[in-house]
Protein backbone atom coordinates (compact mmCIF):
# COMPACT_ATOMS: atom_id res chain seq x y z
CA UNK A 1 0.00 0.00 0.00
CA UNK A 2 1.62 3.52 -1.01
CA UNK A 3 0.15 6.84 -0.04
CA UNK A 4 1.49 9.98 -1.27
CA UNK A 5 0.43 12.05 1.64
CA UNK A 6 0.93 10.82 5.18
CA UNK A 7 -1.00 14.25 6.12
CA UNK A 8 -4.19 13.39 8.71
CA UNK A 9 -7.69 12.52 7.24
CA UNK A 10 -8.91 15.59 7.54
CA UNK A 11 -6.30 17.37 5.64
CA UNK A 12 -7.16 15.21 2.93
CA UNK A 13 -9.07 16.73 -0.19
CA UNK A 14 -12.17 14.71 -1.42
CA UNK A 15 -16.03 14.51 -1.73
CA UNK A 16 -18.22 15.46 0.55
CA UNK A 17 -19.12 12.69 3.08
CA UNK A 18 -21.77 11.42 4.92
CA UNK A 19 -22.33 12.83 8.54
CA UNK A 20 -23.05 9.45 9.57
CA UNK A 21 -19.43 8.46 7.90
CA UNK A 22 -18.17 12.13 9.21
CA UNK A 23 -19.03 11.24 12.81
CA UNK A 24 -17.12 8.34 12.90
CA UNK A 25 -14.11 9.51 11.05
CA UNK A 26 -13.99 12.82 13.18
CA UNK A 27 -13.42 10.25 16.25
CA UNK A 28 -10.38 7.37 14.29
CA UNK A 29 -8.73 10.94 12.54
CA UNK A 30 -8.28 12.40 16.39
CA UNK A 31 -7.04 8.79 17.44
CA UNK A 32 -4.79 8.81 14.45
CA UNK A 33 -3.22 12.23 14.93
CA UNK A 34 -2.73 10.94 18.81
CA UNK A 35 -1.19 8.01 17.96
CA UNK A 36 0.84 8.69 15.63
CA UNK A 37 2.38 11.38 17.42
CA UNK A 38 2.87 9.46 20.27
CA UNK A 39 4.90 6.85 17.91
CA UNK A 40 6.95 9.32 16.95
CA UNK A 41 7.92 10.64 20.13
CA UNK A 42 9.56 7.05 21.14
CA UNK A 43 13.19 7.44 19.99
CA UNK A 44 14.22 4.81 17.64
CA UNK A 45 16.72 3.65 20.34
CA UNK A 46 13.85 2.71 22.62
CA UNK A 47 11.32 0.35 19.74
CA UNK A 48 12.58 -2.50 20.96
CA UNK A 49 11.58 -1.78 24.63
CA UNK A 50 8.80 -3.90 26.48
CA UNK A 51 8.01 -3.63 29.63
CA UNK A 52 9.40 -6.11 32.06
CA UNK A 53 8.50 -5.54 35.95
CA UNK A 54 5.24 -6.87 37.13
CA UNK A 55 2.53 -8.46 35.17
CA UNK A 56 4.23 -7.59 31.87
CA UNK A 57 5.47 -11.36 30.77
CA UNK A 58 5.15 -11.70 27.16
CA UNK A 59 3.82 -8.05 25.81
CA UNK A 60 4.88 -6.96 22.87
CA UNK A 61 7.81 -4.43 22.11
CA UNK A 62 6.83 -0.74 21.40
CA UNK A 63 7.96 -1.69 17.68
CA UNK A 64 5.49 -4.54 17.40
CA UNK A 65 2.72 -2.69 18.88
CA UNK A 66 3.11 0.10 16.40
CA UNK A 67 3.21 -2.77 13.90
CA UNK A 68 0.45 -4.67 15.40
CA UNK A 69 -1.78 -1.64 14.78
CA UNK A 70 -0.51 -0.74 11.40
CA UNK A 71 -1.71 -4.18 10.51
CA UNK A 72 -5.14 -4.67 12.03
CA UNK A 73 -6.07 -1.02 10.25
CA UNK A 74 -5.34 -2.56 7.19
CA UNK A 75 -7.26 -5.61 8.22
CA UNK A 76 -10.60 -4.07 9.42
CA UNK A 77 -10.89 -2.44 6.29
CA UNK A 78 -10.00 -5.15 3.75
CA UNK A 79 -12.53 -6.84 5.49
CA UNK A 80 -15.10 -4.08 5.08
CA UNK A 81 -14.07 -4.13 1.45
CA UNK A 82 -14.62 -7.67 1.10
CA UNK A 83 -10.82 -8.18 0.48
CA UNK A 84 -9.17 -10.86 2.05
CA UNK A 85 -6.94 -9.28 5.11
CA UNK A 86 -3.25 -10.00 5.87
CA UNK A 87 -2.52 -13.00 7.93
CA UNK A 88 -0.71 -12.73 11.72
CA UNK A 89 -1.83 -9.38 12.58
CA UNK A 90 -1.14 -10.40 15.98
CA UNK A 91 1.99 -10.82 15.32
CA UNK A 92 2.64 -7.87 13.13
CA UNK A 93 1.75 -9.36 10.08
CA UNK A 94 3.37 -9.96 6.33
CA UNK A 95 4.99 -6.41 6.29
CA UNK A 96 8.63 -6.39 6.24
CA UNK A 97 8.66 -2.88 7.72
CA UNK A 98 11.26 -2.88 11.02
CA UNK A 99 13.22 -0.03 11.52
CA UNK A 100 11.23 3.26 13.21
CA UNK A 101 10.83 5.16 9.68
CA UNK A 102 9.52 2.04 8.47
CA UNK A 103 7.28 1.41 10.66
CA UNK A 104 6.02 5.17 10.97
CA UNK A 105 5.25 5.08 7.48
CA UNK A 106 2.94 1.67 7.50
CA UNK A 107 1.08 3.54 10.35
CA UNK A 108 0.65 6.01 8.50
CA UNK A 109 -0.43 4.78 4.92
CA UNK A 110 -2.59 2.40 7.32
CA UNK A 111 -4.68 5.08 8.86
CA UNK A 112 -4.37 6.88 5.63
CA UNK A 113 -5.83 3.57 3.76
CA UNK A 114 -8.98 3.03 6.77
CA UNK A 115 -9.79 6.60 6.82
CA UNK A 116 -9.77 6.31 3.07
CA UNK A 117 -12.51 3.30 3.28
CA UNK A 118 -14.53 4.98 6.56
CA UNK A 119 -15.35 7.69 4.29
CA UNK A 120 -17.18 5.73 2.18
CA UNK A 121 -19.91 4.92 4.98
CA UNK A 122 -23.79 6.10 4.20
CA UNK A 123 -26.34 4.77 5.87
CA UNK A 124 -26.85 2.80 2.83
CA UNK A 125 -24.15 0.77 3.21
CA UNK A 126 -24.05 0.96 6.98
CA UNK A 127 -25.37 -2.17 8.03
CA UNK A 128 -23.79 -4.69 5.35
CA UNK A 129 -22.35 -7.47 6.64
CA UNK A 130 -18.89 -7.93 7.20
CA UNK A 131 -17.07 -11.03 8.54
CA UNK A 132 -13.41 -11.67 8.97
CA UNK A 133 -10.71 -13.18 11.15
CA UNK A 134 -10.36 -10.03 12.98
CA UNK A 135 -13.69 -8.36 13.52
CA UNK A 136 -15.95 -11.26 13.31
CA UNK A 137 -19.60 -11.60 12.45
CA UNK A 138 -20.87 -7.46 11.84
CA UNK A 139 -21.00 -4.87 9.39
CA UNK A 140 -19.35 -1.64 7.66
CA UNK A 141 -19.98 0.36 11.07
CA UNK A 142 -19.71 -2.10 13.47
CA UNK A 143 -16.13 -2.78 11.88
CA UNK A 144 -14.97 0.98 11.55
CA UNK A 145 -15.86 1.54 15.38
CA UNK A 146 -14.07 -1.67 16.58
CA UNK A 147 -11.03 0.33 15.15
CA UNK A 148 -11.27 3.35 16.73
CA UNK A 149 -11.82 1.56 19.69
CA UNK A 150 -8.52 -0.73 18.82
CA UNK A 151 -6.41 1.69 18.01
CA UNK A 152 -7.47 3.42 21.22
CA UNK A 153 -6.75 0.87 23.37
CA UNK A 154 -3.13 0.24 21.67
CA UNK A 155 -2.34 3.95 22.41
CA UNK A 156 -3.67 3.95 25.77
CA UNK A 157 -0.94 0.79 26.48
CA UNK A 158 1.59 2.48 24.49
CA UNK A 159 1.20 5.84 26.49
CA UNK A 160 2.79 3.45 29.42
CA UNK A 161 5.69 2.87 27.51
CA UNK A 162 6.58 6.23 26.63
CA UNK A 163 6.19 7.50 30.57
CA UNK A 164 7.93 4.35 31.27
CA UNK A 165 11.20 5.61 29.40
CA UNK A 166 10.23 9.02 30.82
CA UNK A 167 8.51 10.34 28.17
CA UNK A 168 5.66 12.54 28.68
CA UNK A 169 2.99 11.52 25.67
CA UNK A 170 2.31 14.75 23.22
CA UNK A 171 -1.09 14.80 23.89
CA UNK A 172 -0.69 15.05 27.50
CA UNK A 173 2.28 17.31 27.18
CA UNK A 174 -0.17 19.45 25.06
CA UNK A 175 2.39 19.23 22.06
CA UNK A 176 0.11 16.48 19.86
CA UNK A 177 -1.76 18.06 16.59
CA UNK A 178 -5.02 19.66 17.10
CA UNK A 179 -7.92 18.11 15.81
Amino acid sequence: MTVASASSAQDRPGPAIDPMAATVTQWFTMIERQFVSLADAMPSDRWSFAPKDGEFKGVRTFAEQVKHVACANVAFFNEVEHKTPPAGCETGGPSPAKTKAELMQYLRESFTYATQVMRRLTPANAMDPVEGPYGGKTTRLGISTLAVWHATDHYGQLVVYLRMNGIVPPASAGTAPSR
